[in-house]
């Protein structure tokens, strides 16, 4: 029987890539406490958040240090402008982000998700080259299946047809790169003895059109909205060699892949790369909090300083810029990271994963296995051997996530990639737990009945 919040929300509420005919047609899970790393629902049920509450959460829930950060700022200050005046959390934190940063990069500008924060860097980078007299450096180079939000900057350099085509008249045009994931790949026949053909079509791109290029905008490592899609080892510091050899700069999309999940605190930290802008978001709250921040080298912040009548500012900003609680909450975060040592604990968890990953591949309808961290893609196939997919509107893997709600884990596919990246404090004990019900649950559903549930029955886990 419906109760009043699932019935106020299917009257007033239009969820995130939700078909919402599909929604309000099925009975949906209502969430309303959680605990560590997991979600509690209205009838009292625990799940494991297998998702991160869509990437964000990285120290569990109600993790005692965030939530003493934010009682004890709600005793100052909940919001103050930062236009014109300086708030304390924002200063201290920002602080304490240059020291754990990649090198080079020494100042921020905070804005609240991550949208904001790479439609920031694109336009900074634009008005940089405007600034430096290379006016006809406009243009953006982006890869194949990117994706870095859905405001109409970073759609402009997103890649996934799904999710872009329909606005492709407001957009401004970018130059495609080719997505550098080897099971996709269409450049070689056999990808592991290619000698990374993707970066060479890159190097063709930047040395015929370097005059005109302002920046490459790259997801370092993984592309995660793309279905958890690695990138071939070195091939991130290759293209940071390249943007620098054509004068082009180079902005990483650290908003997913950010504070540890790949099992350093950053991406770039795997191939010691130093950007020109990188963006963040997602847990830099440890995932209770909006914040987002924009970071850029010095060369960058100068290029826009002078006199007031010159008119170099960054005119940009947002109501909520540097907000002190979610402050407050990102100094938390980084104390946690410290004190508890997140970062070197976390290779026995990747590890953990990795062996139990390993039988994956023995499953019938695995086509392939990505793991960067704990950042995981399962990619199911009907015919693995063959690379032939599943048919978009079986929604397997909405049908595989929909299983596991079954045995307590809540996760959500990318078509027909099941994503699992589960909160940095997930034990190893909890790990494997959770990776064991994915598997019986793959199973279960690919190599028994792939019919018992329809289309509309799936509509709370597809993407």
């Amino acid at each position: 029987m419906m109760n009043d919040i699932e019935r106020n929300d299917k009257e007033y509420v239009w969820h995130p890539f939700t078909q919402m005919q599909e929604w309000v047609a099925q009975p949906q899970m209502i969430i309303e406490a959680a605990e560590g790393i997991k979600l509690i629902d209205s009838d009292g049920n625990k799940y494991y958040d297998g998702v991160s509450s869509l990437w964000v959460n990285l120290h569990g829930h109600r993790h005692p240090t965030i939530d003493k950060a934010i009682i004890d700022q709600l005793g100052r200050v909940a919001h103050t402008t930062m236009l014109g005046l300086i708030n304390v959390p924002a200063s201290q934190l920002a602080e304490e982000l240059m020291a754990v940063v990649p090198k080079g990069l020494t100042k921020l500008f905070y804005s609240d998700d991550g949208s904001t924060a790479v439609e920031i860097g694109i336009k900074m980078a634009y008005q940089y080259w405007q600034l430096k007299g290379a006016t006809k450096k406009q243009k953006f180079v982006t890869l194949a299946n990117a994706y870095h939000g859905d405001t109409v900057g970073t759609v402009s350099v997103g890649g996934i047809d799904l999710f872009h085509r329909i606005f492709a008249s407001l957009l401004f045009e970018s130059i495609q790169a080719p997505c550098p994931s080897c099971y996709h790949c269409k450049l070689s026949s056999d990808p592991k003895q290619c000698g990374m053909a993707c970066i060479d079509e890159v190097e063709k791109i930047l040395a015929e059109n370097h005059g005109e290029i302002a920046a490459m905008i790259v997801e370092p490592l993984v592309q995660a909205a793309a279905g958890m899609l690695t990138q071939p080892k070195g091939y991130l510091k290759r293209l940071r060699e390249l943007t620098e050899k054509y004068n082009v700069l180079f902005l990483v999309d650290e908003v997913a892949t950010g504070f540890g999940r790949t099992g350093k605190m950053f991406a770039c930290d795997q191939e010691d790369v130093s950007p020109d802008f990188m963006m963040v978001a997602k847990g830099i709250t440890g995932g209770y909090l909006p914040l987002a921040a924009t970071f850029m080298t010095d060369e960058i912040y100068n290029a826009f300083l002078g006199d007031y009548t010159q008119q170099r500012t960054f005119f940009h900003g947002h109501s909520y810029t540097g907000n002190p609680l979610c402050c407050a909450a990102g100094l938390a975060n980084l104390q946690i990271f410290r004190e508890e040592k997140v970062i070197a604990g976390l290779e026995a968890k990747i590890e953990a994963a990795r062996i139990r990953l390993a039988a994956f591949t023995q499953l019938r309808h695995v086509g392939e296995v990505r793991q960067q961290g704990l950042m995981i893609g399962i990619e199911l196939a009907e015919n693995p051997a063959k690379r032939i997919s599943f048919s978009w509107d079986m929604a397997i893997g909405a049908k595989v996530c929909k299983k596991t709600r079954e045995y307590g884990l809540i996760i959500r596919p990318i078509g027909s990639v099941v994503v699992f990246m589960p909160p940095l404090s997930s034990t190893v004990a909890e790990i494997e737990h959770m990776l064991d019900i994915i598997y019986k649950s793959i199973q279960e559903v690919t190599e028994t009945d792939q019919t018992q549930y329809d289309n509309q029955d799936v509509a709370a886990v597809l993407i």
